[in-house]
């Protein structure tokens, strides 16, 4: 016989995930059924299956999502961006954080609990194959405390491999995202010695994976991720929350009990709890929100025949028996902001073009003073940013005086640039001496076929002062 494991009660002073002692407790939550539970895992399955699928789904001739890092081109829905527009992500990065700054005021931790990766793995993947594997809560405790015989060793074993294969399939699958599935297969197929980078990547992240989703788990929220800890300055009295209501629920006693509360005491809310506290006791920042406790009070109240709702989403105010006001100064800022992001990303967007023109100094001196007259030398570098050959008639304009000539004159034509390609061309331009009046601007025009964008870039014709050159010259 082995003996119970010792119940441990949650408290706010500690996590319940460290025991007296300070030895690790492994939780085996519980599992809840009802609206939330089922609407969250149909949720989480939709996430896994995107982010399966997106390598897999071809949009003009790339994957739906493709960071080609080798050749620095960024493919989204069909939408392709080169290297040189990598500023673009500081919109996608900083939008991303107000959103999450306007959710989380607006509707508390609804990321942590329905769309944080996280979460998503270790609730509606590892947990599901725990479950399958070793049975409901109660069967896996009693696992935990029982000897190490062979079908324990089977049970523990079985687990653990189809954890690492687990942990694998999502690490080559986040590696597809960047070299696409086929050459992702093709990796697969030769010696590692090959592709030794990728090898090593896939080794290093299948064991992090496996790490955390098998042992770390709950720890990397309850000590690693600082989101818990913004709550407080993010969350008021009016941000939505689970809670627990107080004034109903208490004095808590069993059912028939004189006076009691609606609350019978069950600790059923602390057994489905991934993280194990009690909601009970407050909002802490341990809760990622995940509506599990809402759905095992539920179940109760259902089954003692009294009204839904004991523990439930809600706003703090509303649990004090106040009003919740959704619209507030603090979700009008992060809107106004969100606003002023959305109209100058989409200005940035909308300015990309699928070509690159650009014209720079030769290394060396500003200007050259030869007998004929002034000499200037640029380096003009046209990229088409495409996955189809493009067709670009370059000419030059400047304000030179008369007699200015271009001495190379290979610019003014019709260049073809195959895709993703480049052409770098010399521009060398001098005025002679007698006309010479000091420096003046030139541009360089560059022109899609059949007129869809036009690129212009300005240079500076640099040279002495105009005086002493006409004195120099007499």
């Amino acid at each position: 016989m082995c003996a119970a494991p010792k119940v441990v009660r949650p408290n706010r002073d500690s996590v319940t995930t460290i025991r007296d002692d300070g030895s690790r407790l492994f939780l085996h939550p519980a599992d809840a059924r009802g609206f939330w539970t089922r609407t969250r895992r149909w949720s989480a399955w939709f996430l896994v299956a995107i982010y399966l699928s997106l390598p897999w789904i071809p949009i003009g001739g790339h994957p739906a999502v493709f960071l080609d890092i080798a050749d620095r081109r960024f493919h989204l829905f069909g939408y392709t961006l080169a290297f040189q527009d990598i500023w673009l992500l500081f919109f996608a990065i900083t939008g991303l954080g107000f959103s999450l700054f306007f959710l989380t005021s607006l509707l508390g931790r609804v990321w942590c609990g329905w769309a944080c990766p996280q979460t998503v793995f270790l609730e509606h993947v590892y947990r599901r194959i725990e479950r399958w594997i070793e049975g409901d809560a109660v069967a896996r405790r009693k696992l935990d405390a029982a000897p190490w015989t062979a079908p324990k060793i089977v049970r523990r074993g079985g687990k653990q491999i189809l954890f690492l294969l687990v942990s694998a399939v999502i690490t080559h699958l986040f590696l597809a995202y960047f070299v696409s599935v086929p050459e992702l297969w093709a990796m697969m197929h030769d010696a590692p010695a090959k592709h030794w980078s990728a090898f090593l990547f896939v080794a290093a992240a299948t064991g992090i994976l496996y790490f955390n989703f098998a042992w770390f788990r709950e720890q990397l929220c309850l000590i690693i991720c600082p989101y818990g800890r913004l709550q407080s300055v993010l969350l008021d009295d009016h941000s939505l929350v689970i809670g627990y209501d107080a004034k109903r629920g208490e004095p808590r006693g069993k059912v028939g009990t004189p006076d009691a509360g609606a609350c019978i005491d069950c600790n059923r809310c602390v057994q489905v709890c991934p993280t194990g506290i009690d909601i009970r006791q407050g909002l802490q920042i341990e809760c990622i929100s995940c509506a599990a406790c809402v759905d095992a009070c539920d179940e109760v109240m259902d089954k003692v025949q009294r009204p839904r709702g004991l523990v439930r989403y809600d706003s703090t105010a509303a649990f004090g028996g106040g009003r919740t006001r959704w619209l507030r100064p603090r979700i009008w800022l992060y809107l106004g902001l969100l606003g002023v992001g959305a109209t100058v990303a989409t200005f940035a967007v909308s300015s990309v073009r699928p070509a690159v023109l650009g014209v720079t100094r030769l290394q060396g001196a500003p200007y050259y003073l030869e007998p004929e007259g002034v000499r200037n030398q640029f380096l003009v570098r046209l990229v088409n940013k495409r996955d189809v050959p493009a067709t670009f008639t370059v000419r030059v304009v400047t304000d030179a005086p008369a007699g200015a000539t271009l001495l190379q004159a290979s610019l003014e034509e019709s260049l073809t640039l195959a895709p993703l390609a480049e052409e770098v061309r010399p521009l060398v331009l001098r005025v002679p001496r007698a006309s010479y009046e000091g420096g003046f601007k030139l541009r360089i025009v560059a022109r899609a076929e059949g007129g869809e964008f036009e690129l212009v870039r300005e240079a500076e014709f640099s040279g002495p002062d105009a005086r002493l050159l006409k004195e120099d010259k007499r």
